[in-house]
């Protein structure tokens, strides 16, 4: 039995359905599937991993992204909807990284966005390791 995706979707988005494929998508990513979801610009791909985060119980859902703009805009919007998201990139200061990474761990964050280039650091790596990925 998959969660209340709708109701997650209503809750945080306020939509009452989910656009063409995005539930196929949401239930496959629910389900544990490796899954590749091609939709176009603007077709509300985002909703199709944040849904299924919000859905487990508790973990953090880890985003990877080269996009500067992408992660701010998108931390920003789950903020805006009382959902606790951070992000990591070059552009930071190492106090500014270590705060984010300690909420992850310890403050019930449930979004992390971080561009490639910080998988290969150590500093993420160690605290990766102490974070609840669930996604």
């Amino acid at each position: 039995m998959h969660p209340d995706y709708a109701a997650i979707l209503k809750k945080y988005w306020g939509y009452d359905s989910f656009r063409s494929i995005q539930l196929d998508i949401i239930k496959s990513i629910g389900d544990g599937n490796d899954t590749l979801g091609l939709m176009p610009t603007g077709g509300g791909k985002s909703i199709t991993f944040q849904v299924p985060a919000l859905a487990k119980a508790e973990g953090v859902c880890l985003v990877i992204t080269p996009l500067l703009a992408l992660m701010k805009d998108q931390v920003s919007g789950l903020r805006k909807k009382g959902i606790l998201a951070h992000a990591v990139n070059s552009t930071m200061r190492r106090d500014e990284m270590l705060a984010a990474y300690d909420n992850c761990i310890y403050g019930g964050c449930r979004f992390l966005y971080v561009s490639p280039e910080r998988l290969q650091s150590e500093l993420f790596l160690d605290k990766v390791a102490n974070m609840g990925v669930s996604m």
